[in-house]
C-alpha cells in the first residue's frame, strides 16, 4: 500500500525522502507522501539463544511497541544467500514500514546482521536501525538447540556447530558493525529479566539517550 502513489499509481520503495524525513517524494511524478520515520528495533541472535521467547515476554511488557517475529514470513524461496537474503529483509522492512504509520515502532525478533538491512532499499523510511543480539554460553544454546525436534542426529550437529559460531561471531563483532550492536548475555538470567533488560534498551532508546 505506502510503495503506491496515490498521485500518479507508480509502485516503487525507491522514493526520494525529505530532509526532515516527514514527506517520501515519487521520483516520477514528485508527489509528496507524507509519512511517520520512525526507529526500528532488532533484536537478533543465533538460533536457539531464545529470541522468540522473549519477544513473547517483552510484547506483554511493552504496549508501546509491536513486537514481530520474522519467521513468520520465512519461505523456502527467502533462502538467498547469495544475496545477503536481501529479497528477504526488503519484505521485512516494508512490513514494518507499514506498521509504523499506526505510530508505534516496531521490535523485530529474528537472525540477522545490521550489513542485511542497511543497504536495503527499505531502509530509508526509518529515523534509525537499532540492534540488540542476545548471547549465551554455548553449552547452554546446544541444550537448547537439542529439546527442538530434528530431522536427523547429522543435520542437527552441523546446524549447531553453525549456531555456535554465529554466537561467538555476533560477541567478537559486535562493536565492529555499522551500525554496531548491543549485547545482552541471558546465559544466567531468567526470560523476565531478559525481556526487562531489552524493554530498558528500547525505552533508552525512545527516549533519545542513543
Amino acid at each position: 500500500m505506502f510503495n503506491v502513489c496515490p498521485n500518479c499509481g507508480e509502485y516503487s520503495a525507491d522514493k526520494a525522502i525529505g530532509p526532515e524525513g516527514a514527506y517520501a517524494a515519487c521520483l516520477k511524478c514528485g508527489f509528496l507522501l507524507k509519512f511517520i520515520r520512525l526507529p526500528l528495533f532488532i533484536i537478533t541472535g543465533a538460533s536457539g539463544v531464545g529470541k522468540s521467547t522473549v519477544g513473547l515476554e517483552l510484547a506483554a511488557k511493552m504496549n508501546d511497541v509491536v513486537v514481530m517475529e520474522s519467521d513468520i514470513l520465512w519461505r523456502p524461496e527467502f533462502d538467498q544467500p547469495e544475496t545477503n537474503y536481501s529479497e528477504y529483509r526488503e519484505t521485512w522492512l516494508r512490513v514494518c514500514k507499514n506498521i509504523s504509520q499506526a505510530g508505534k515502532p516496531v521490535v523485530l525478533c529474528g537472525t540477522g546482521e545490521p550489513n542485511q538491512f542497511e543497504q536495503c532499499t527499505e531502509r530509508r523510511y526509518f529515523s534509525k536501525l537499532h540492534y540488540l543480539a542476545l548471547i549465551c554460553d554455548d553449552h547452554i544454546l546446544a541444550s537448547r538447540m537439542r529439546k527442538r525436534p530434528t530431522r536427523g542426529a547429522l543435520l542437527q550437529d552441523e546446524f549447531i556447530k553453525e549456531q555456535i559460531v554465529f554466537n561467538h561471531w555476533l560477541q567478537n563483532n559486535a562493536q565492529n558493525t555499522e551500525p554496531t550492536m548491543t549485547l545482552l548475555d541471558i546465559s544466567k538470567i531468567t526470560v523476565d529479566e531478559a525481556a526487562d533488560g531489552v524493554a530498558q534498551w528500547i525505552r533508552s532508546l525512545m527516549n533519545g539517550s542513543d
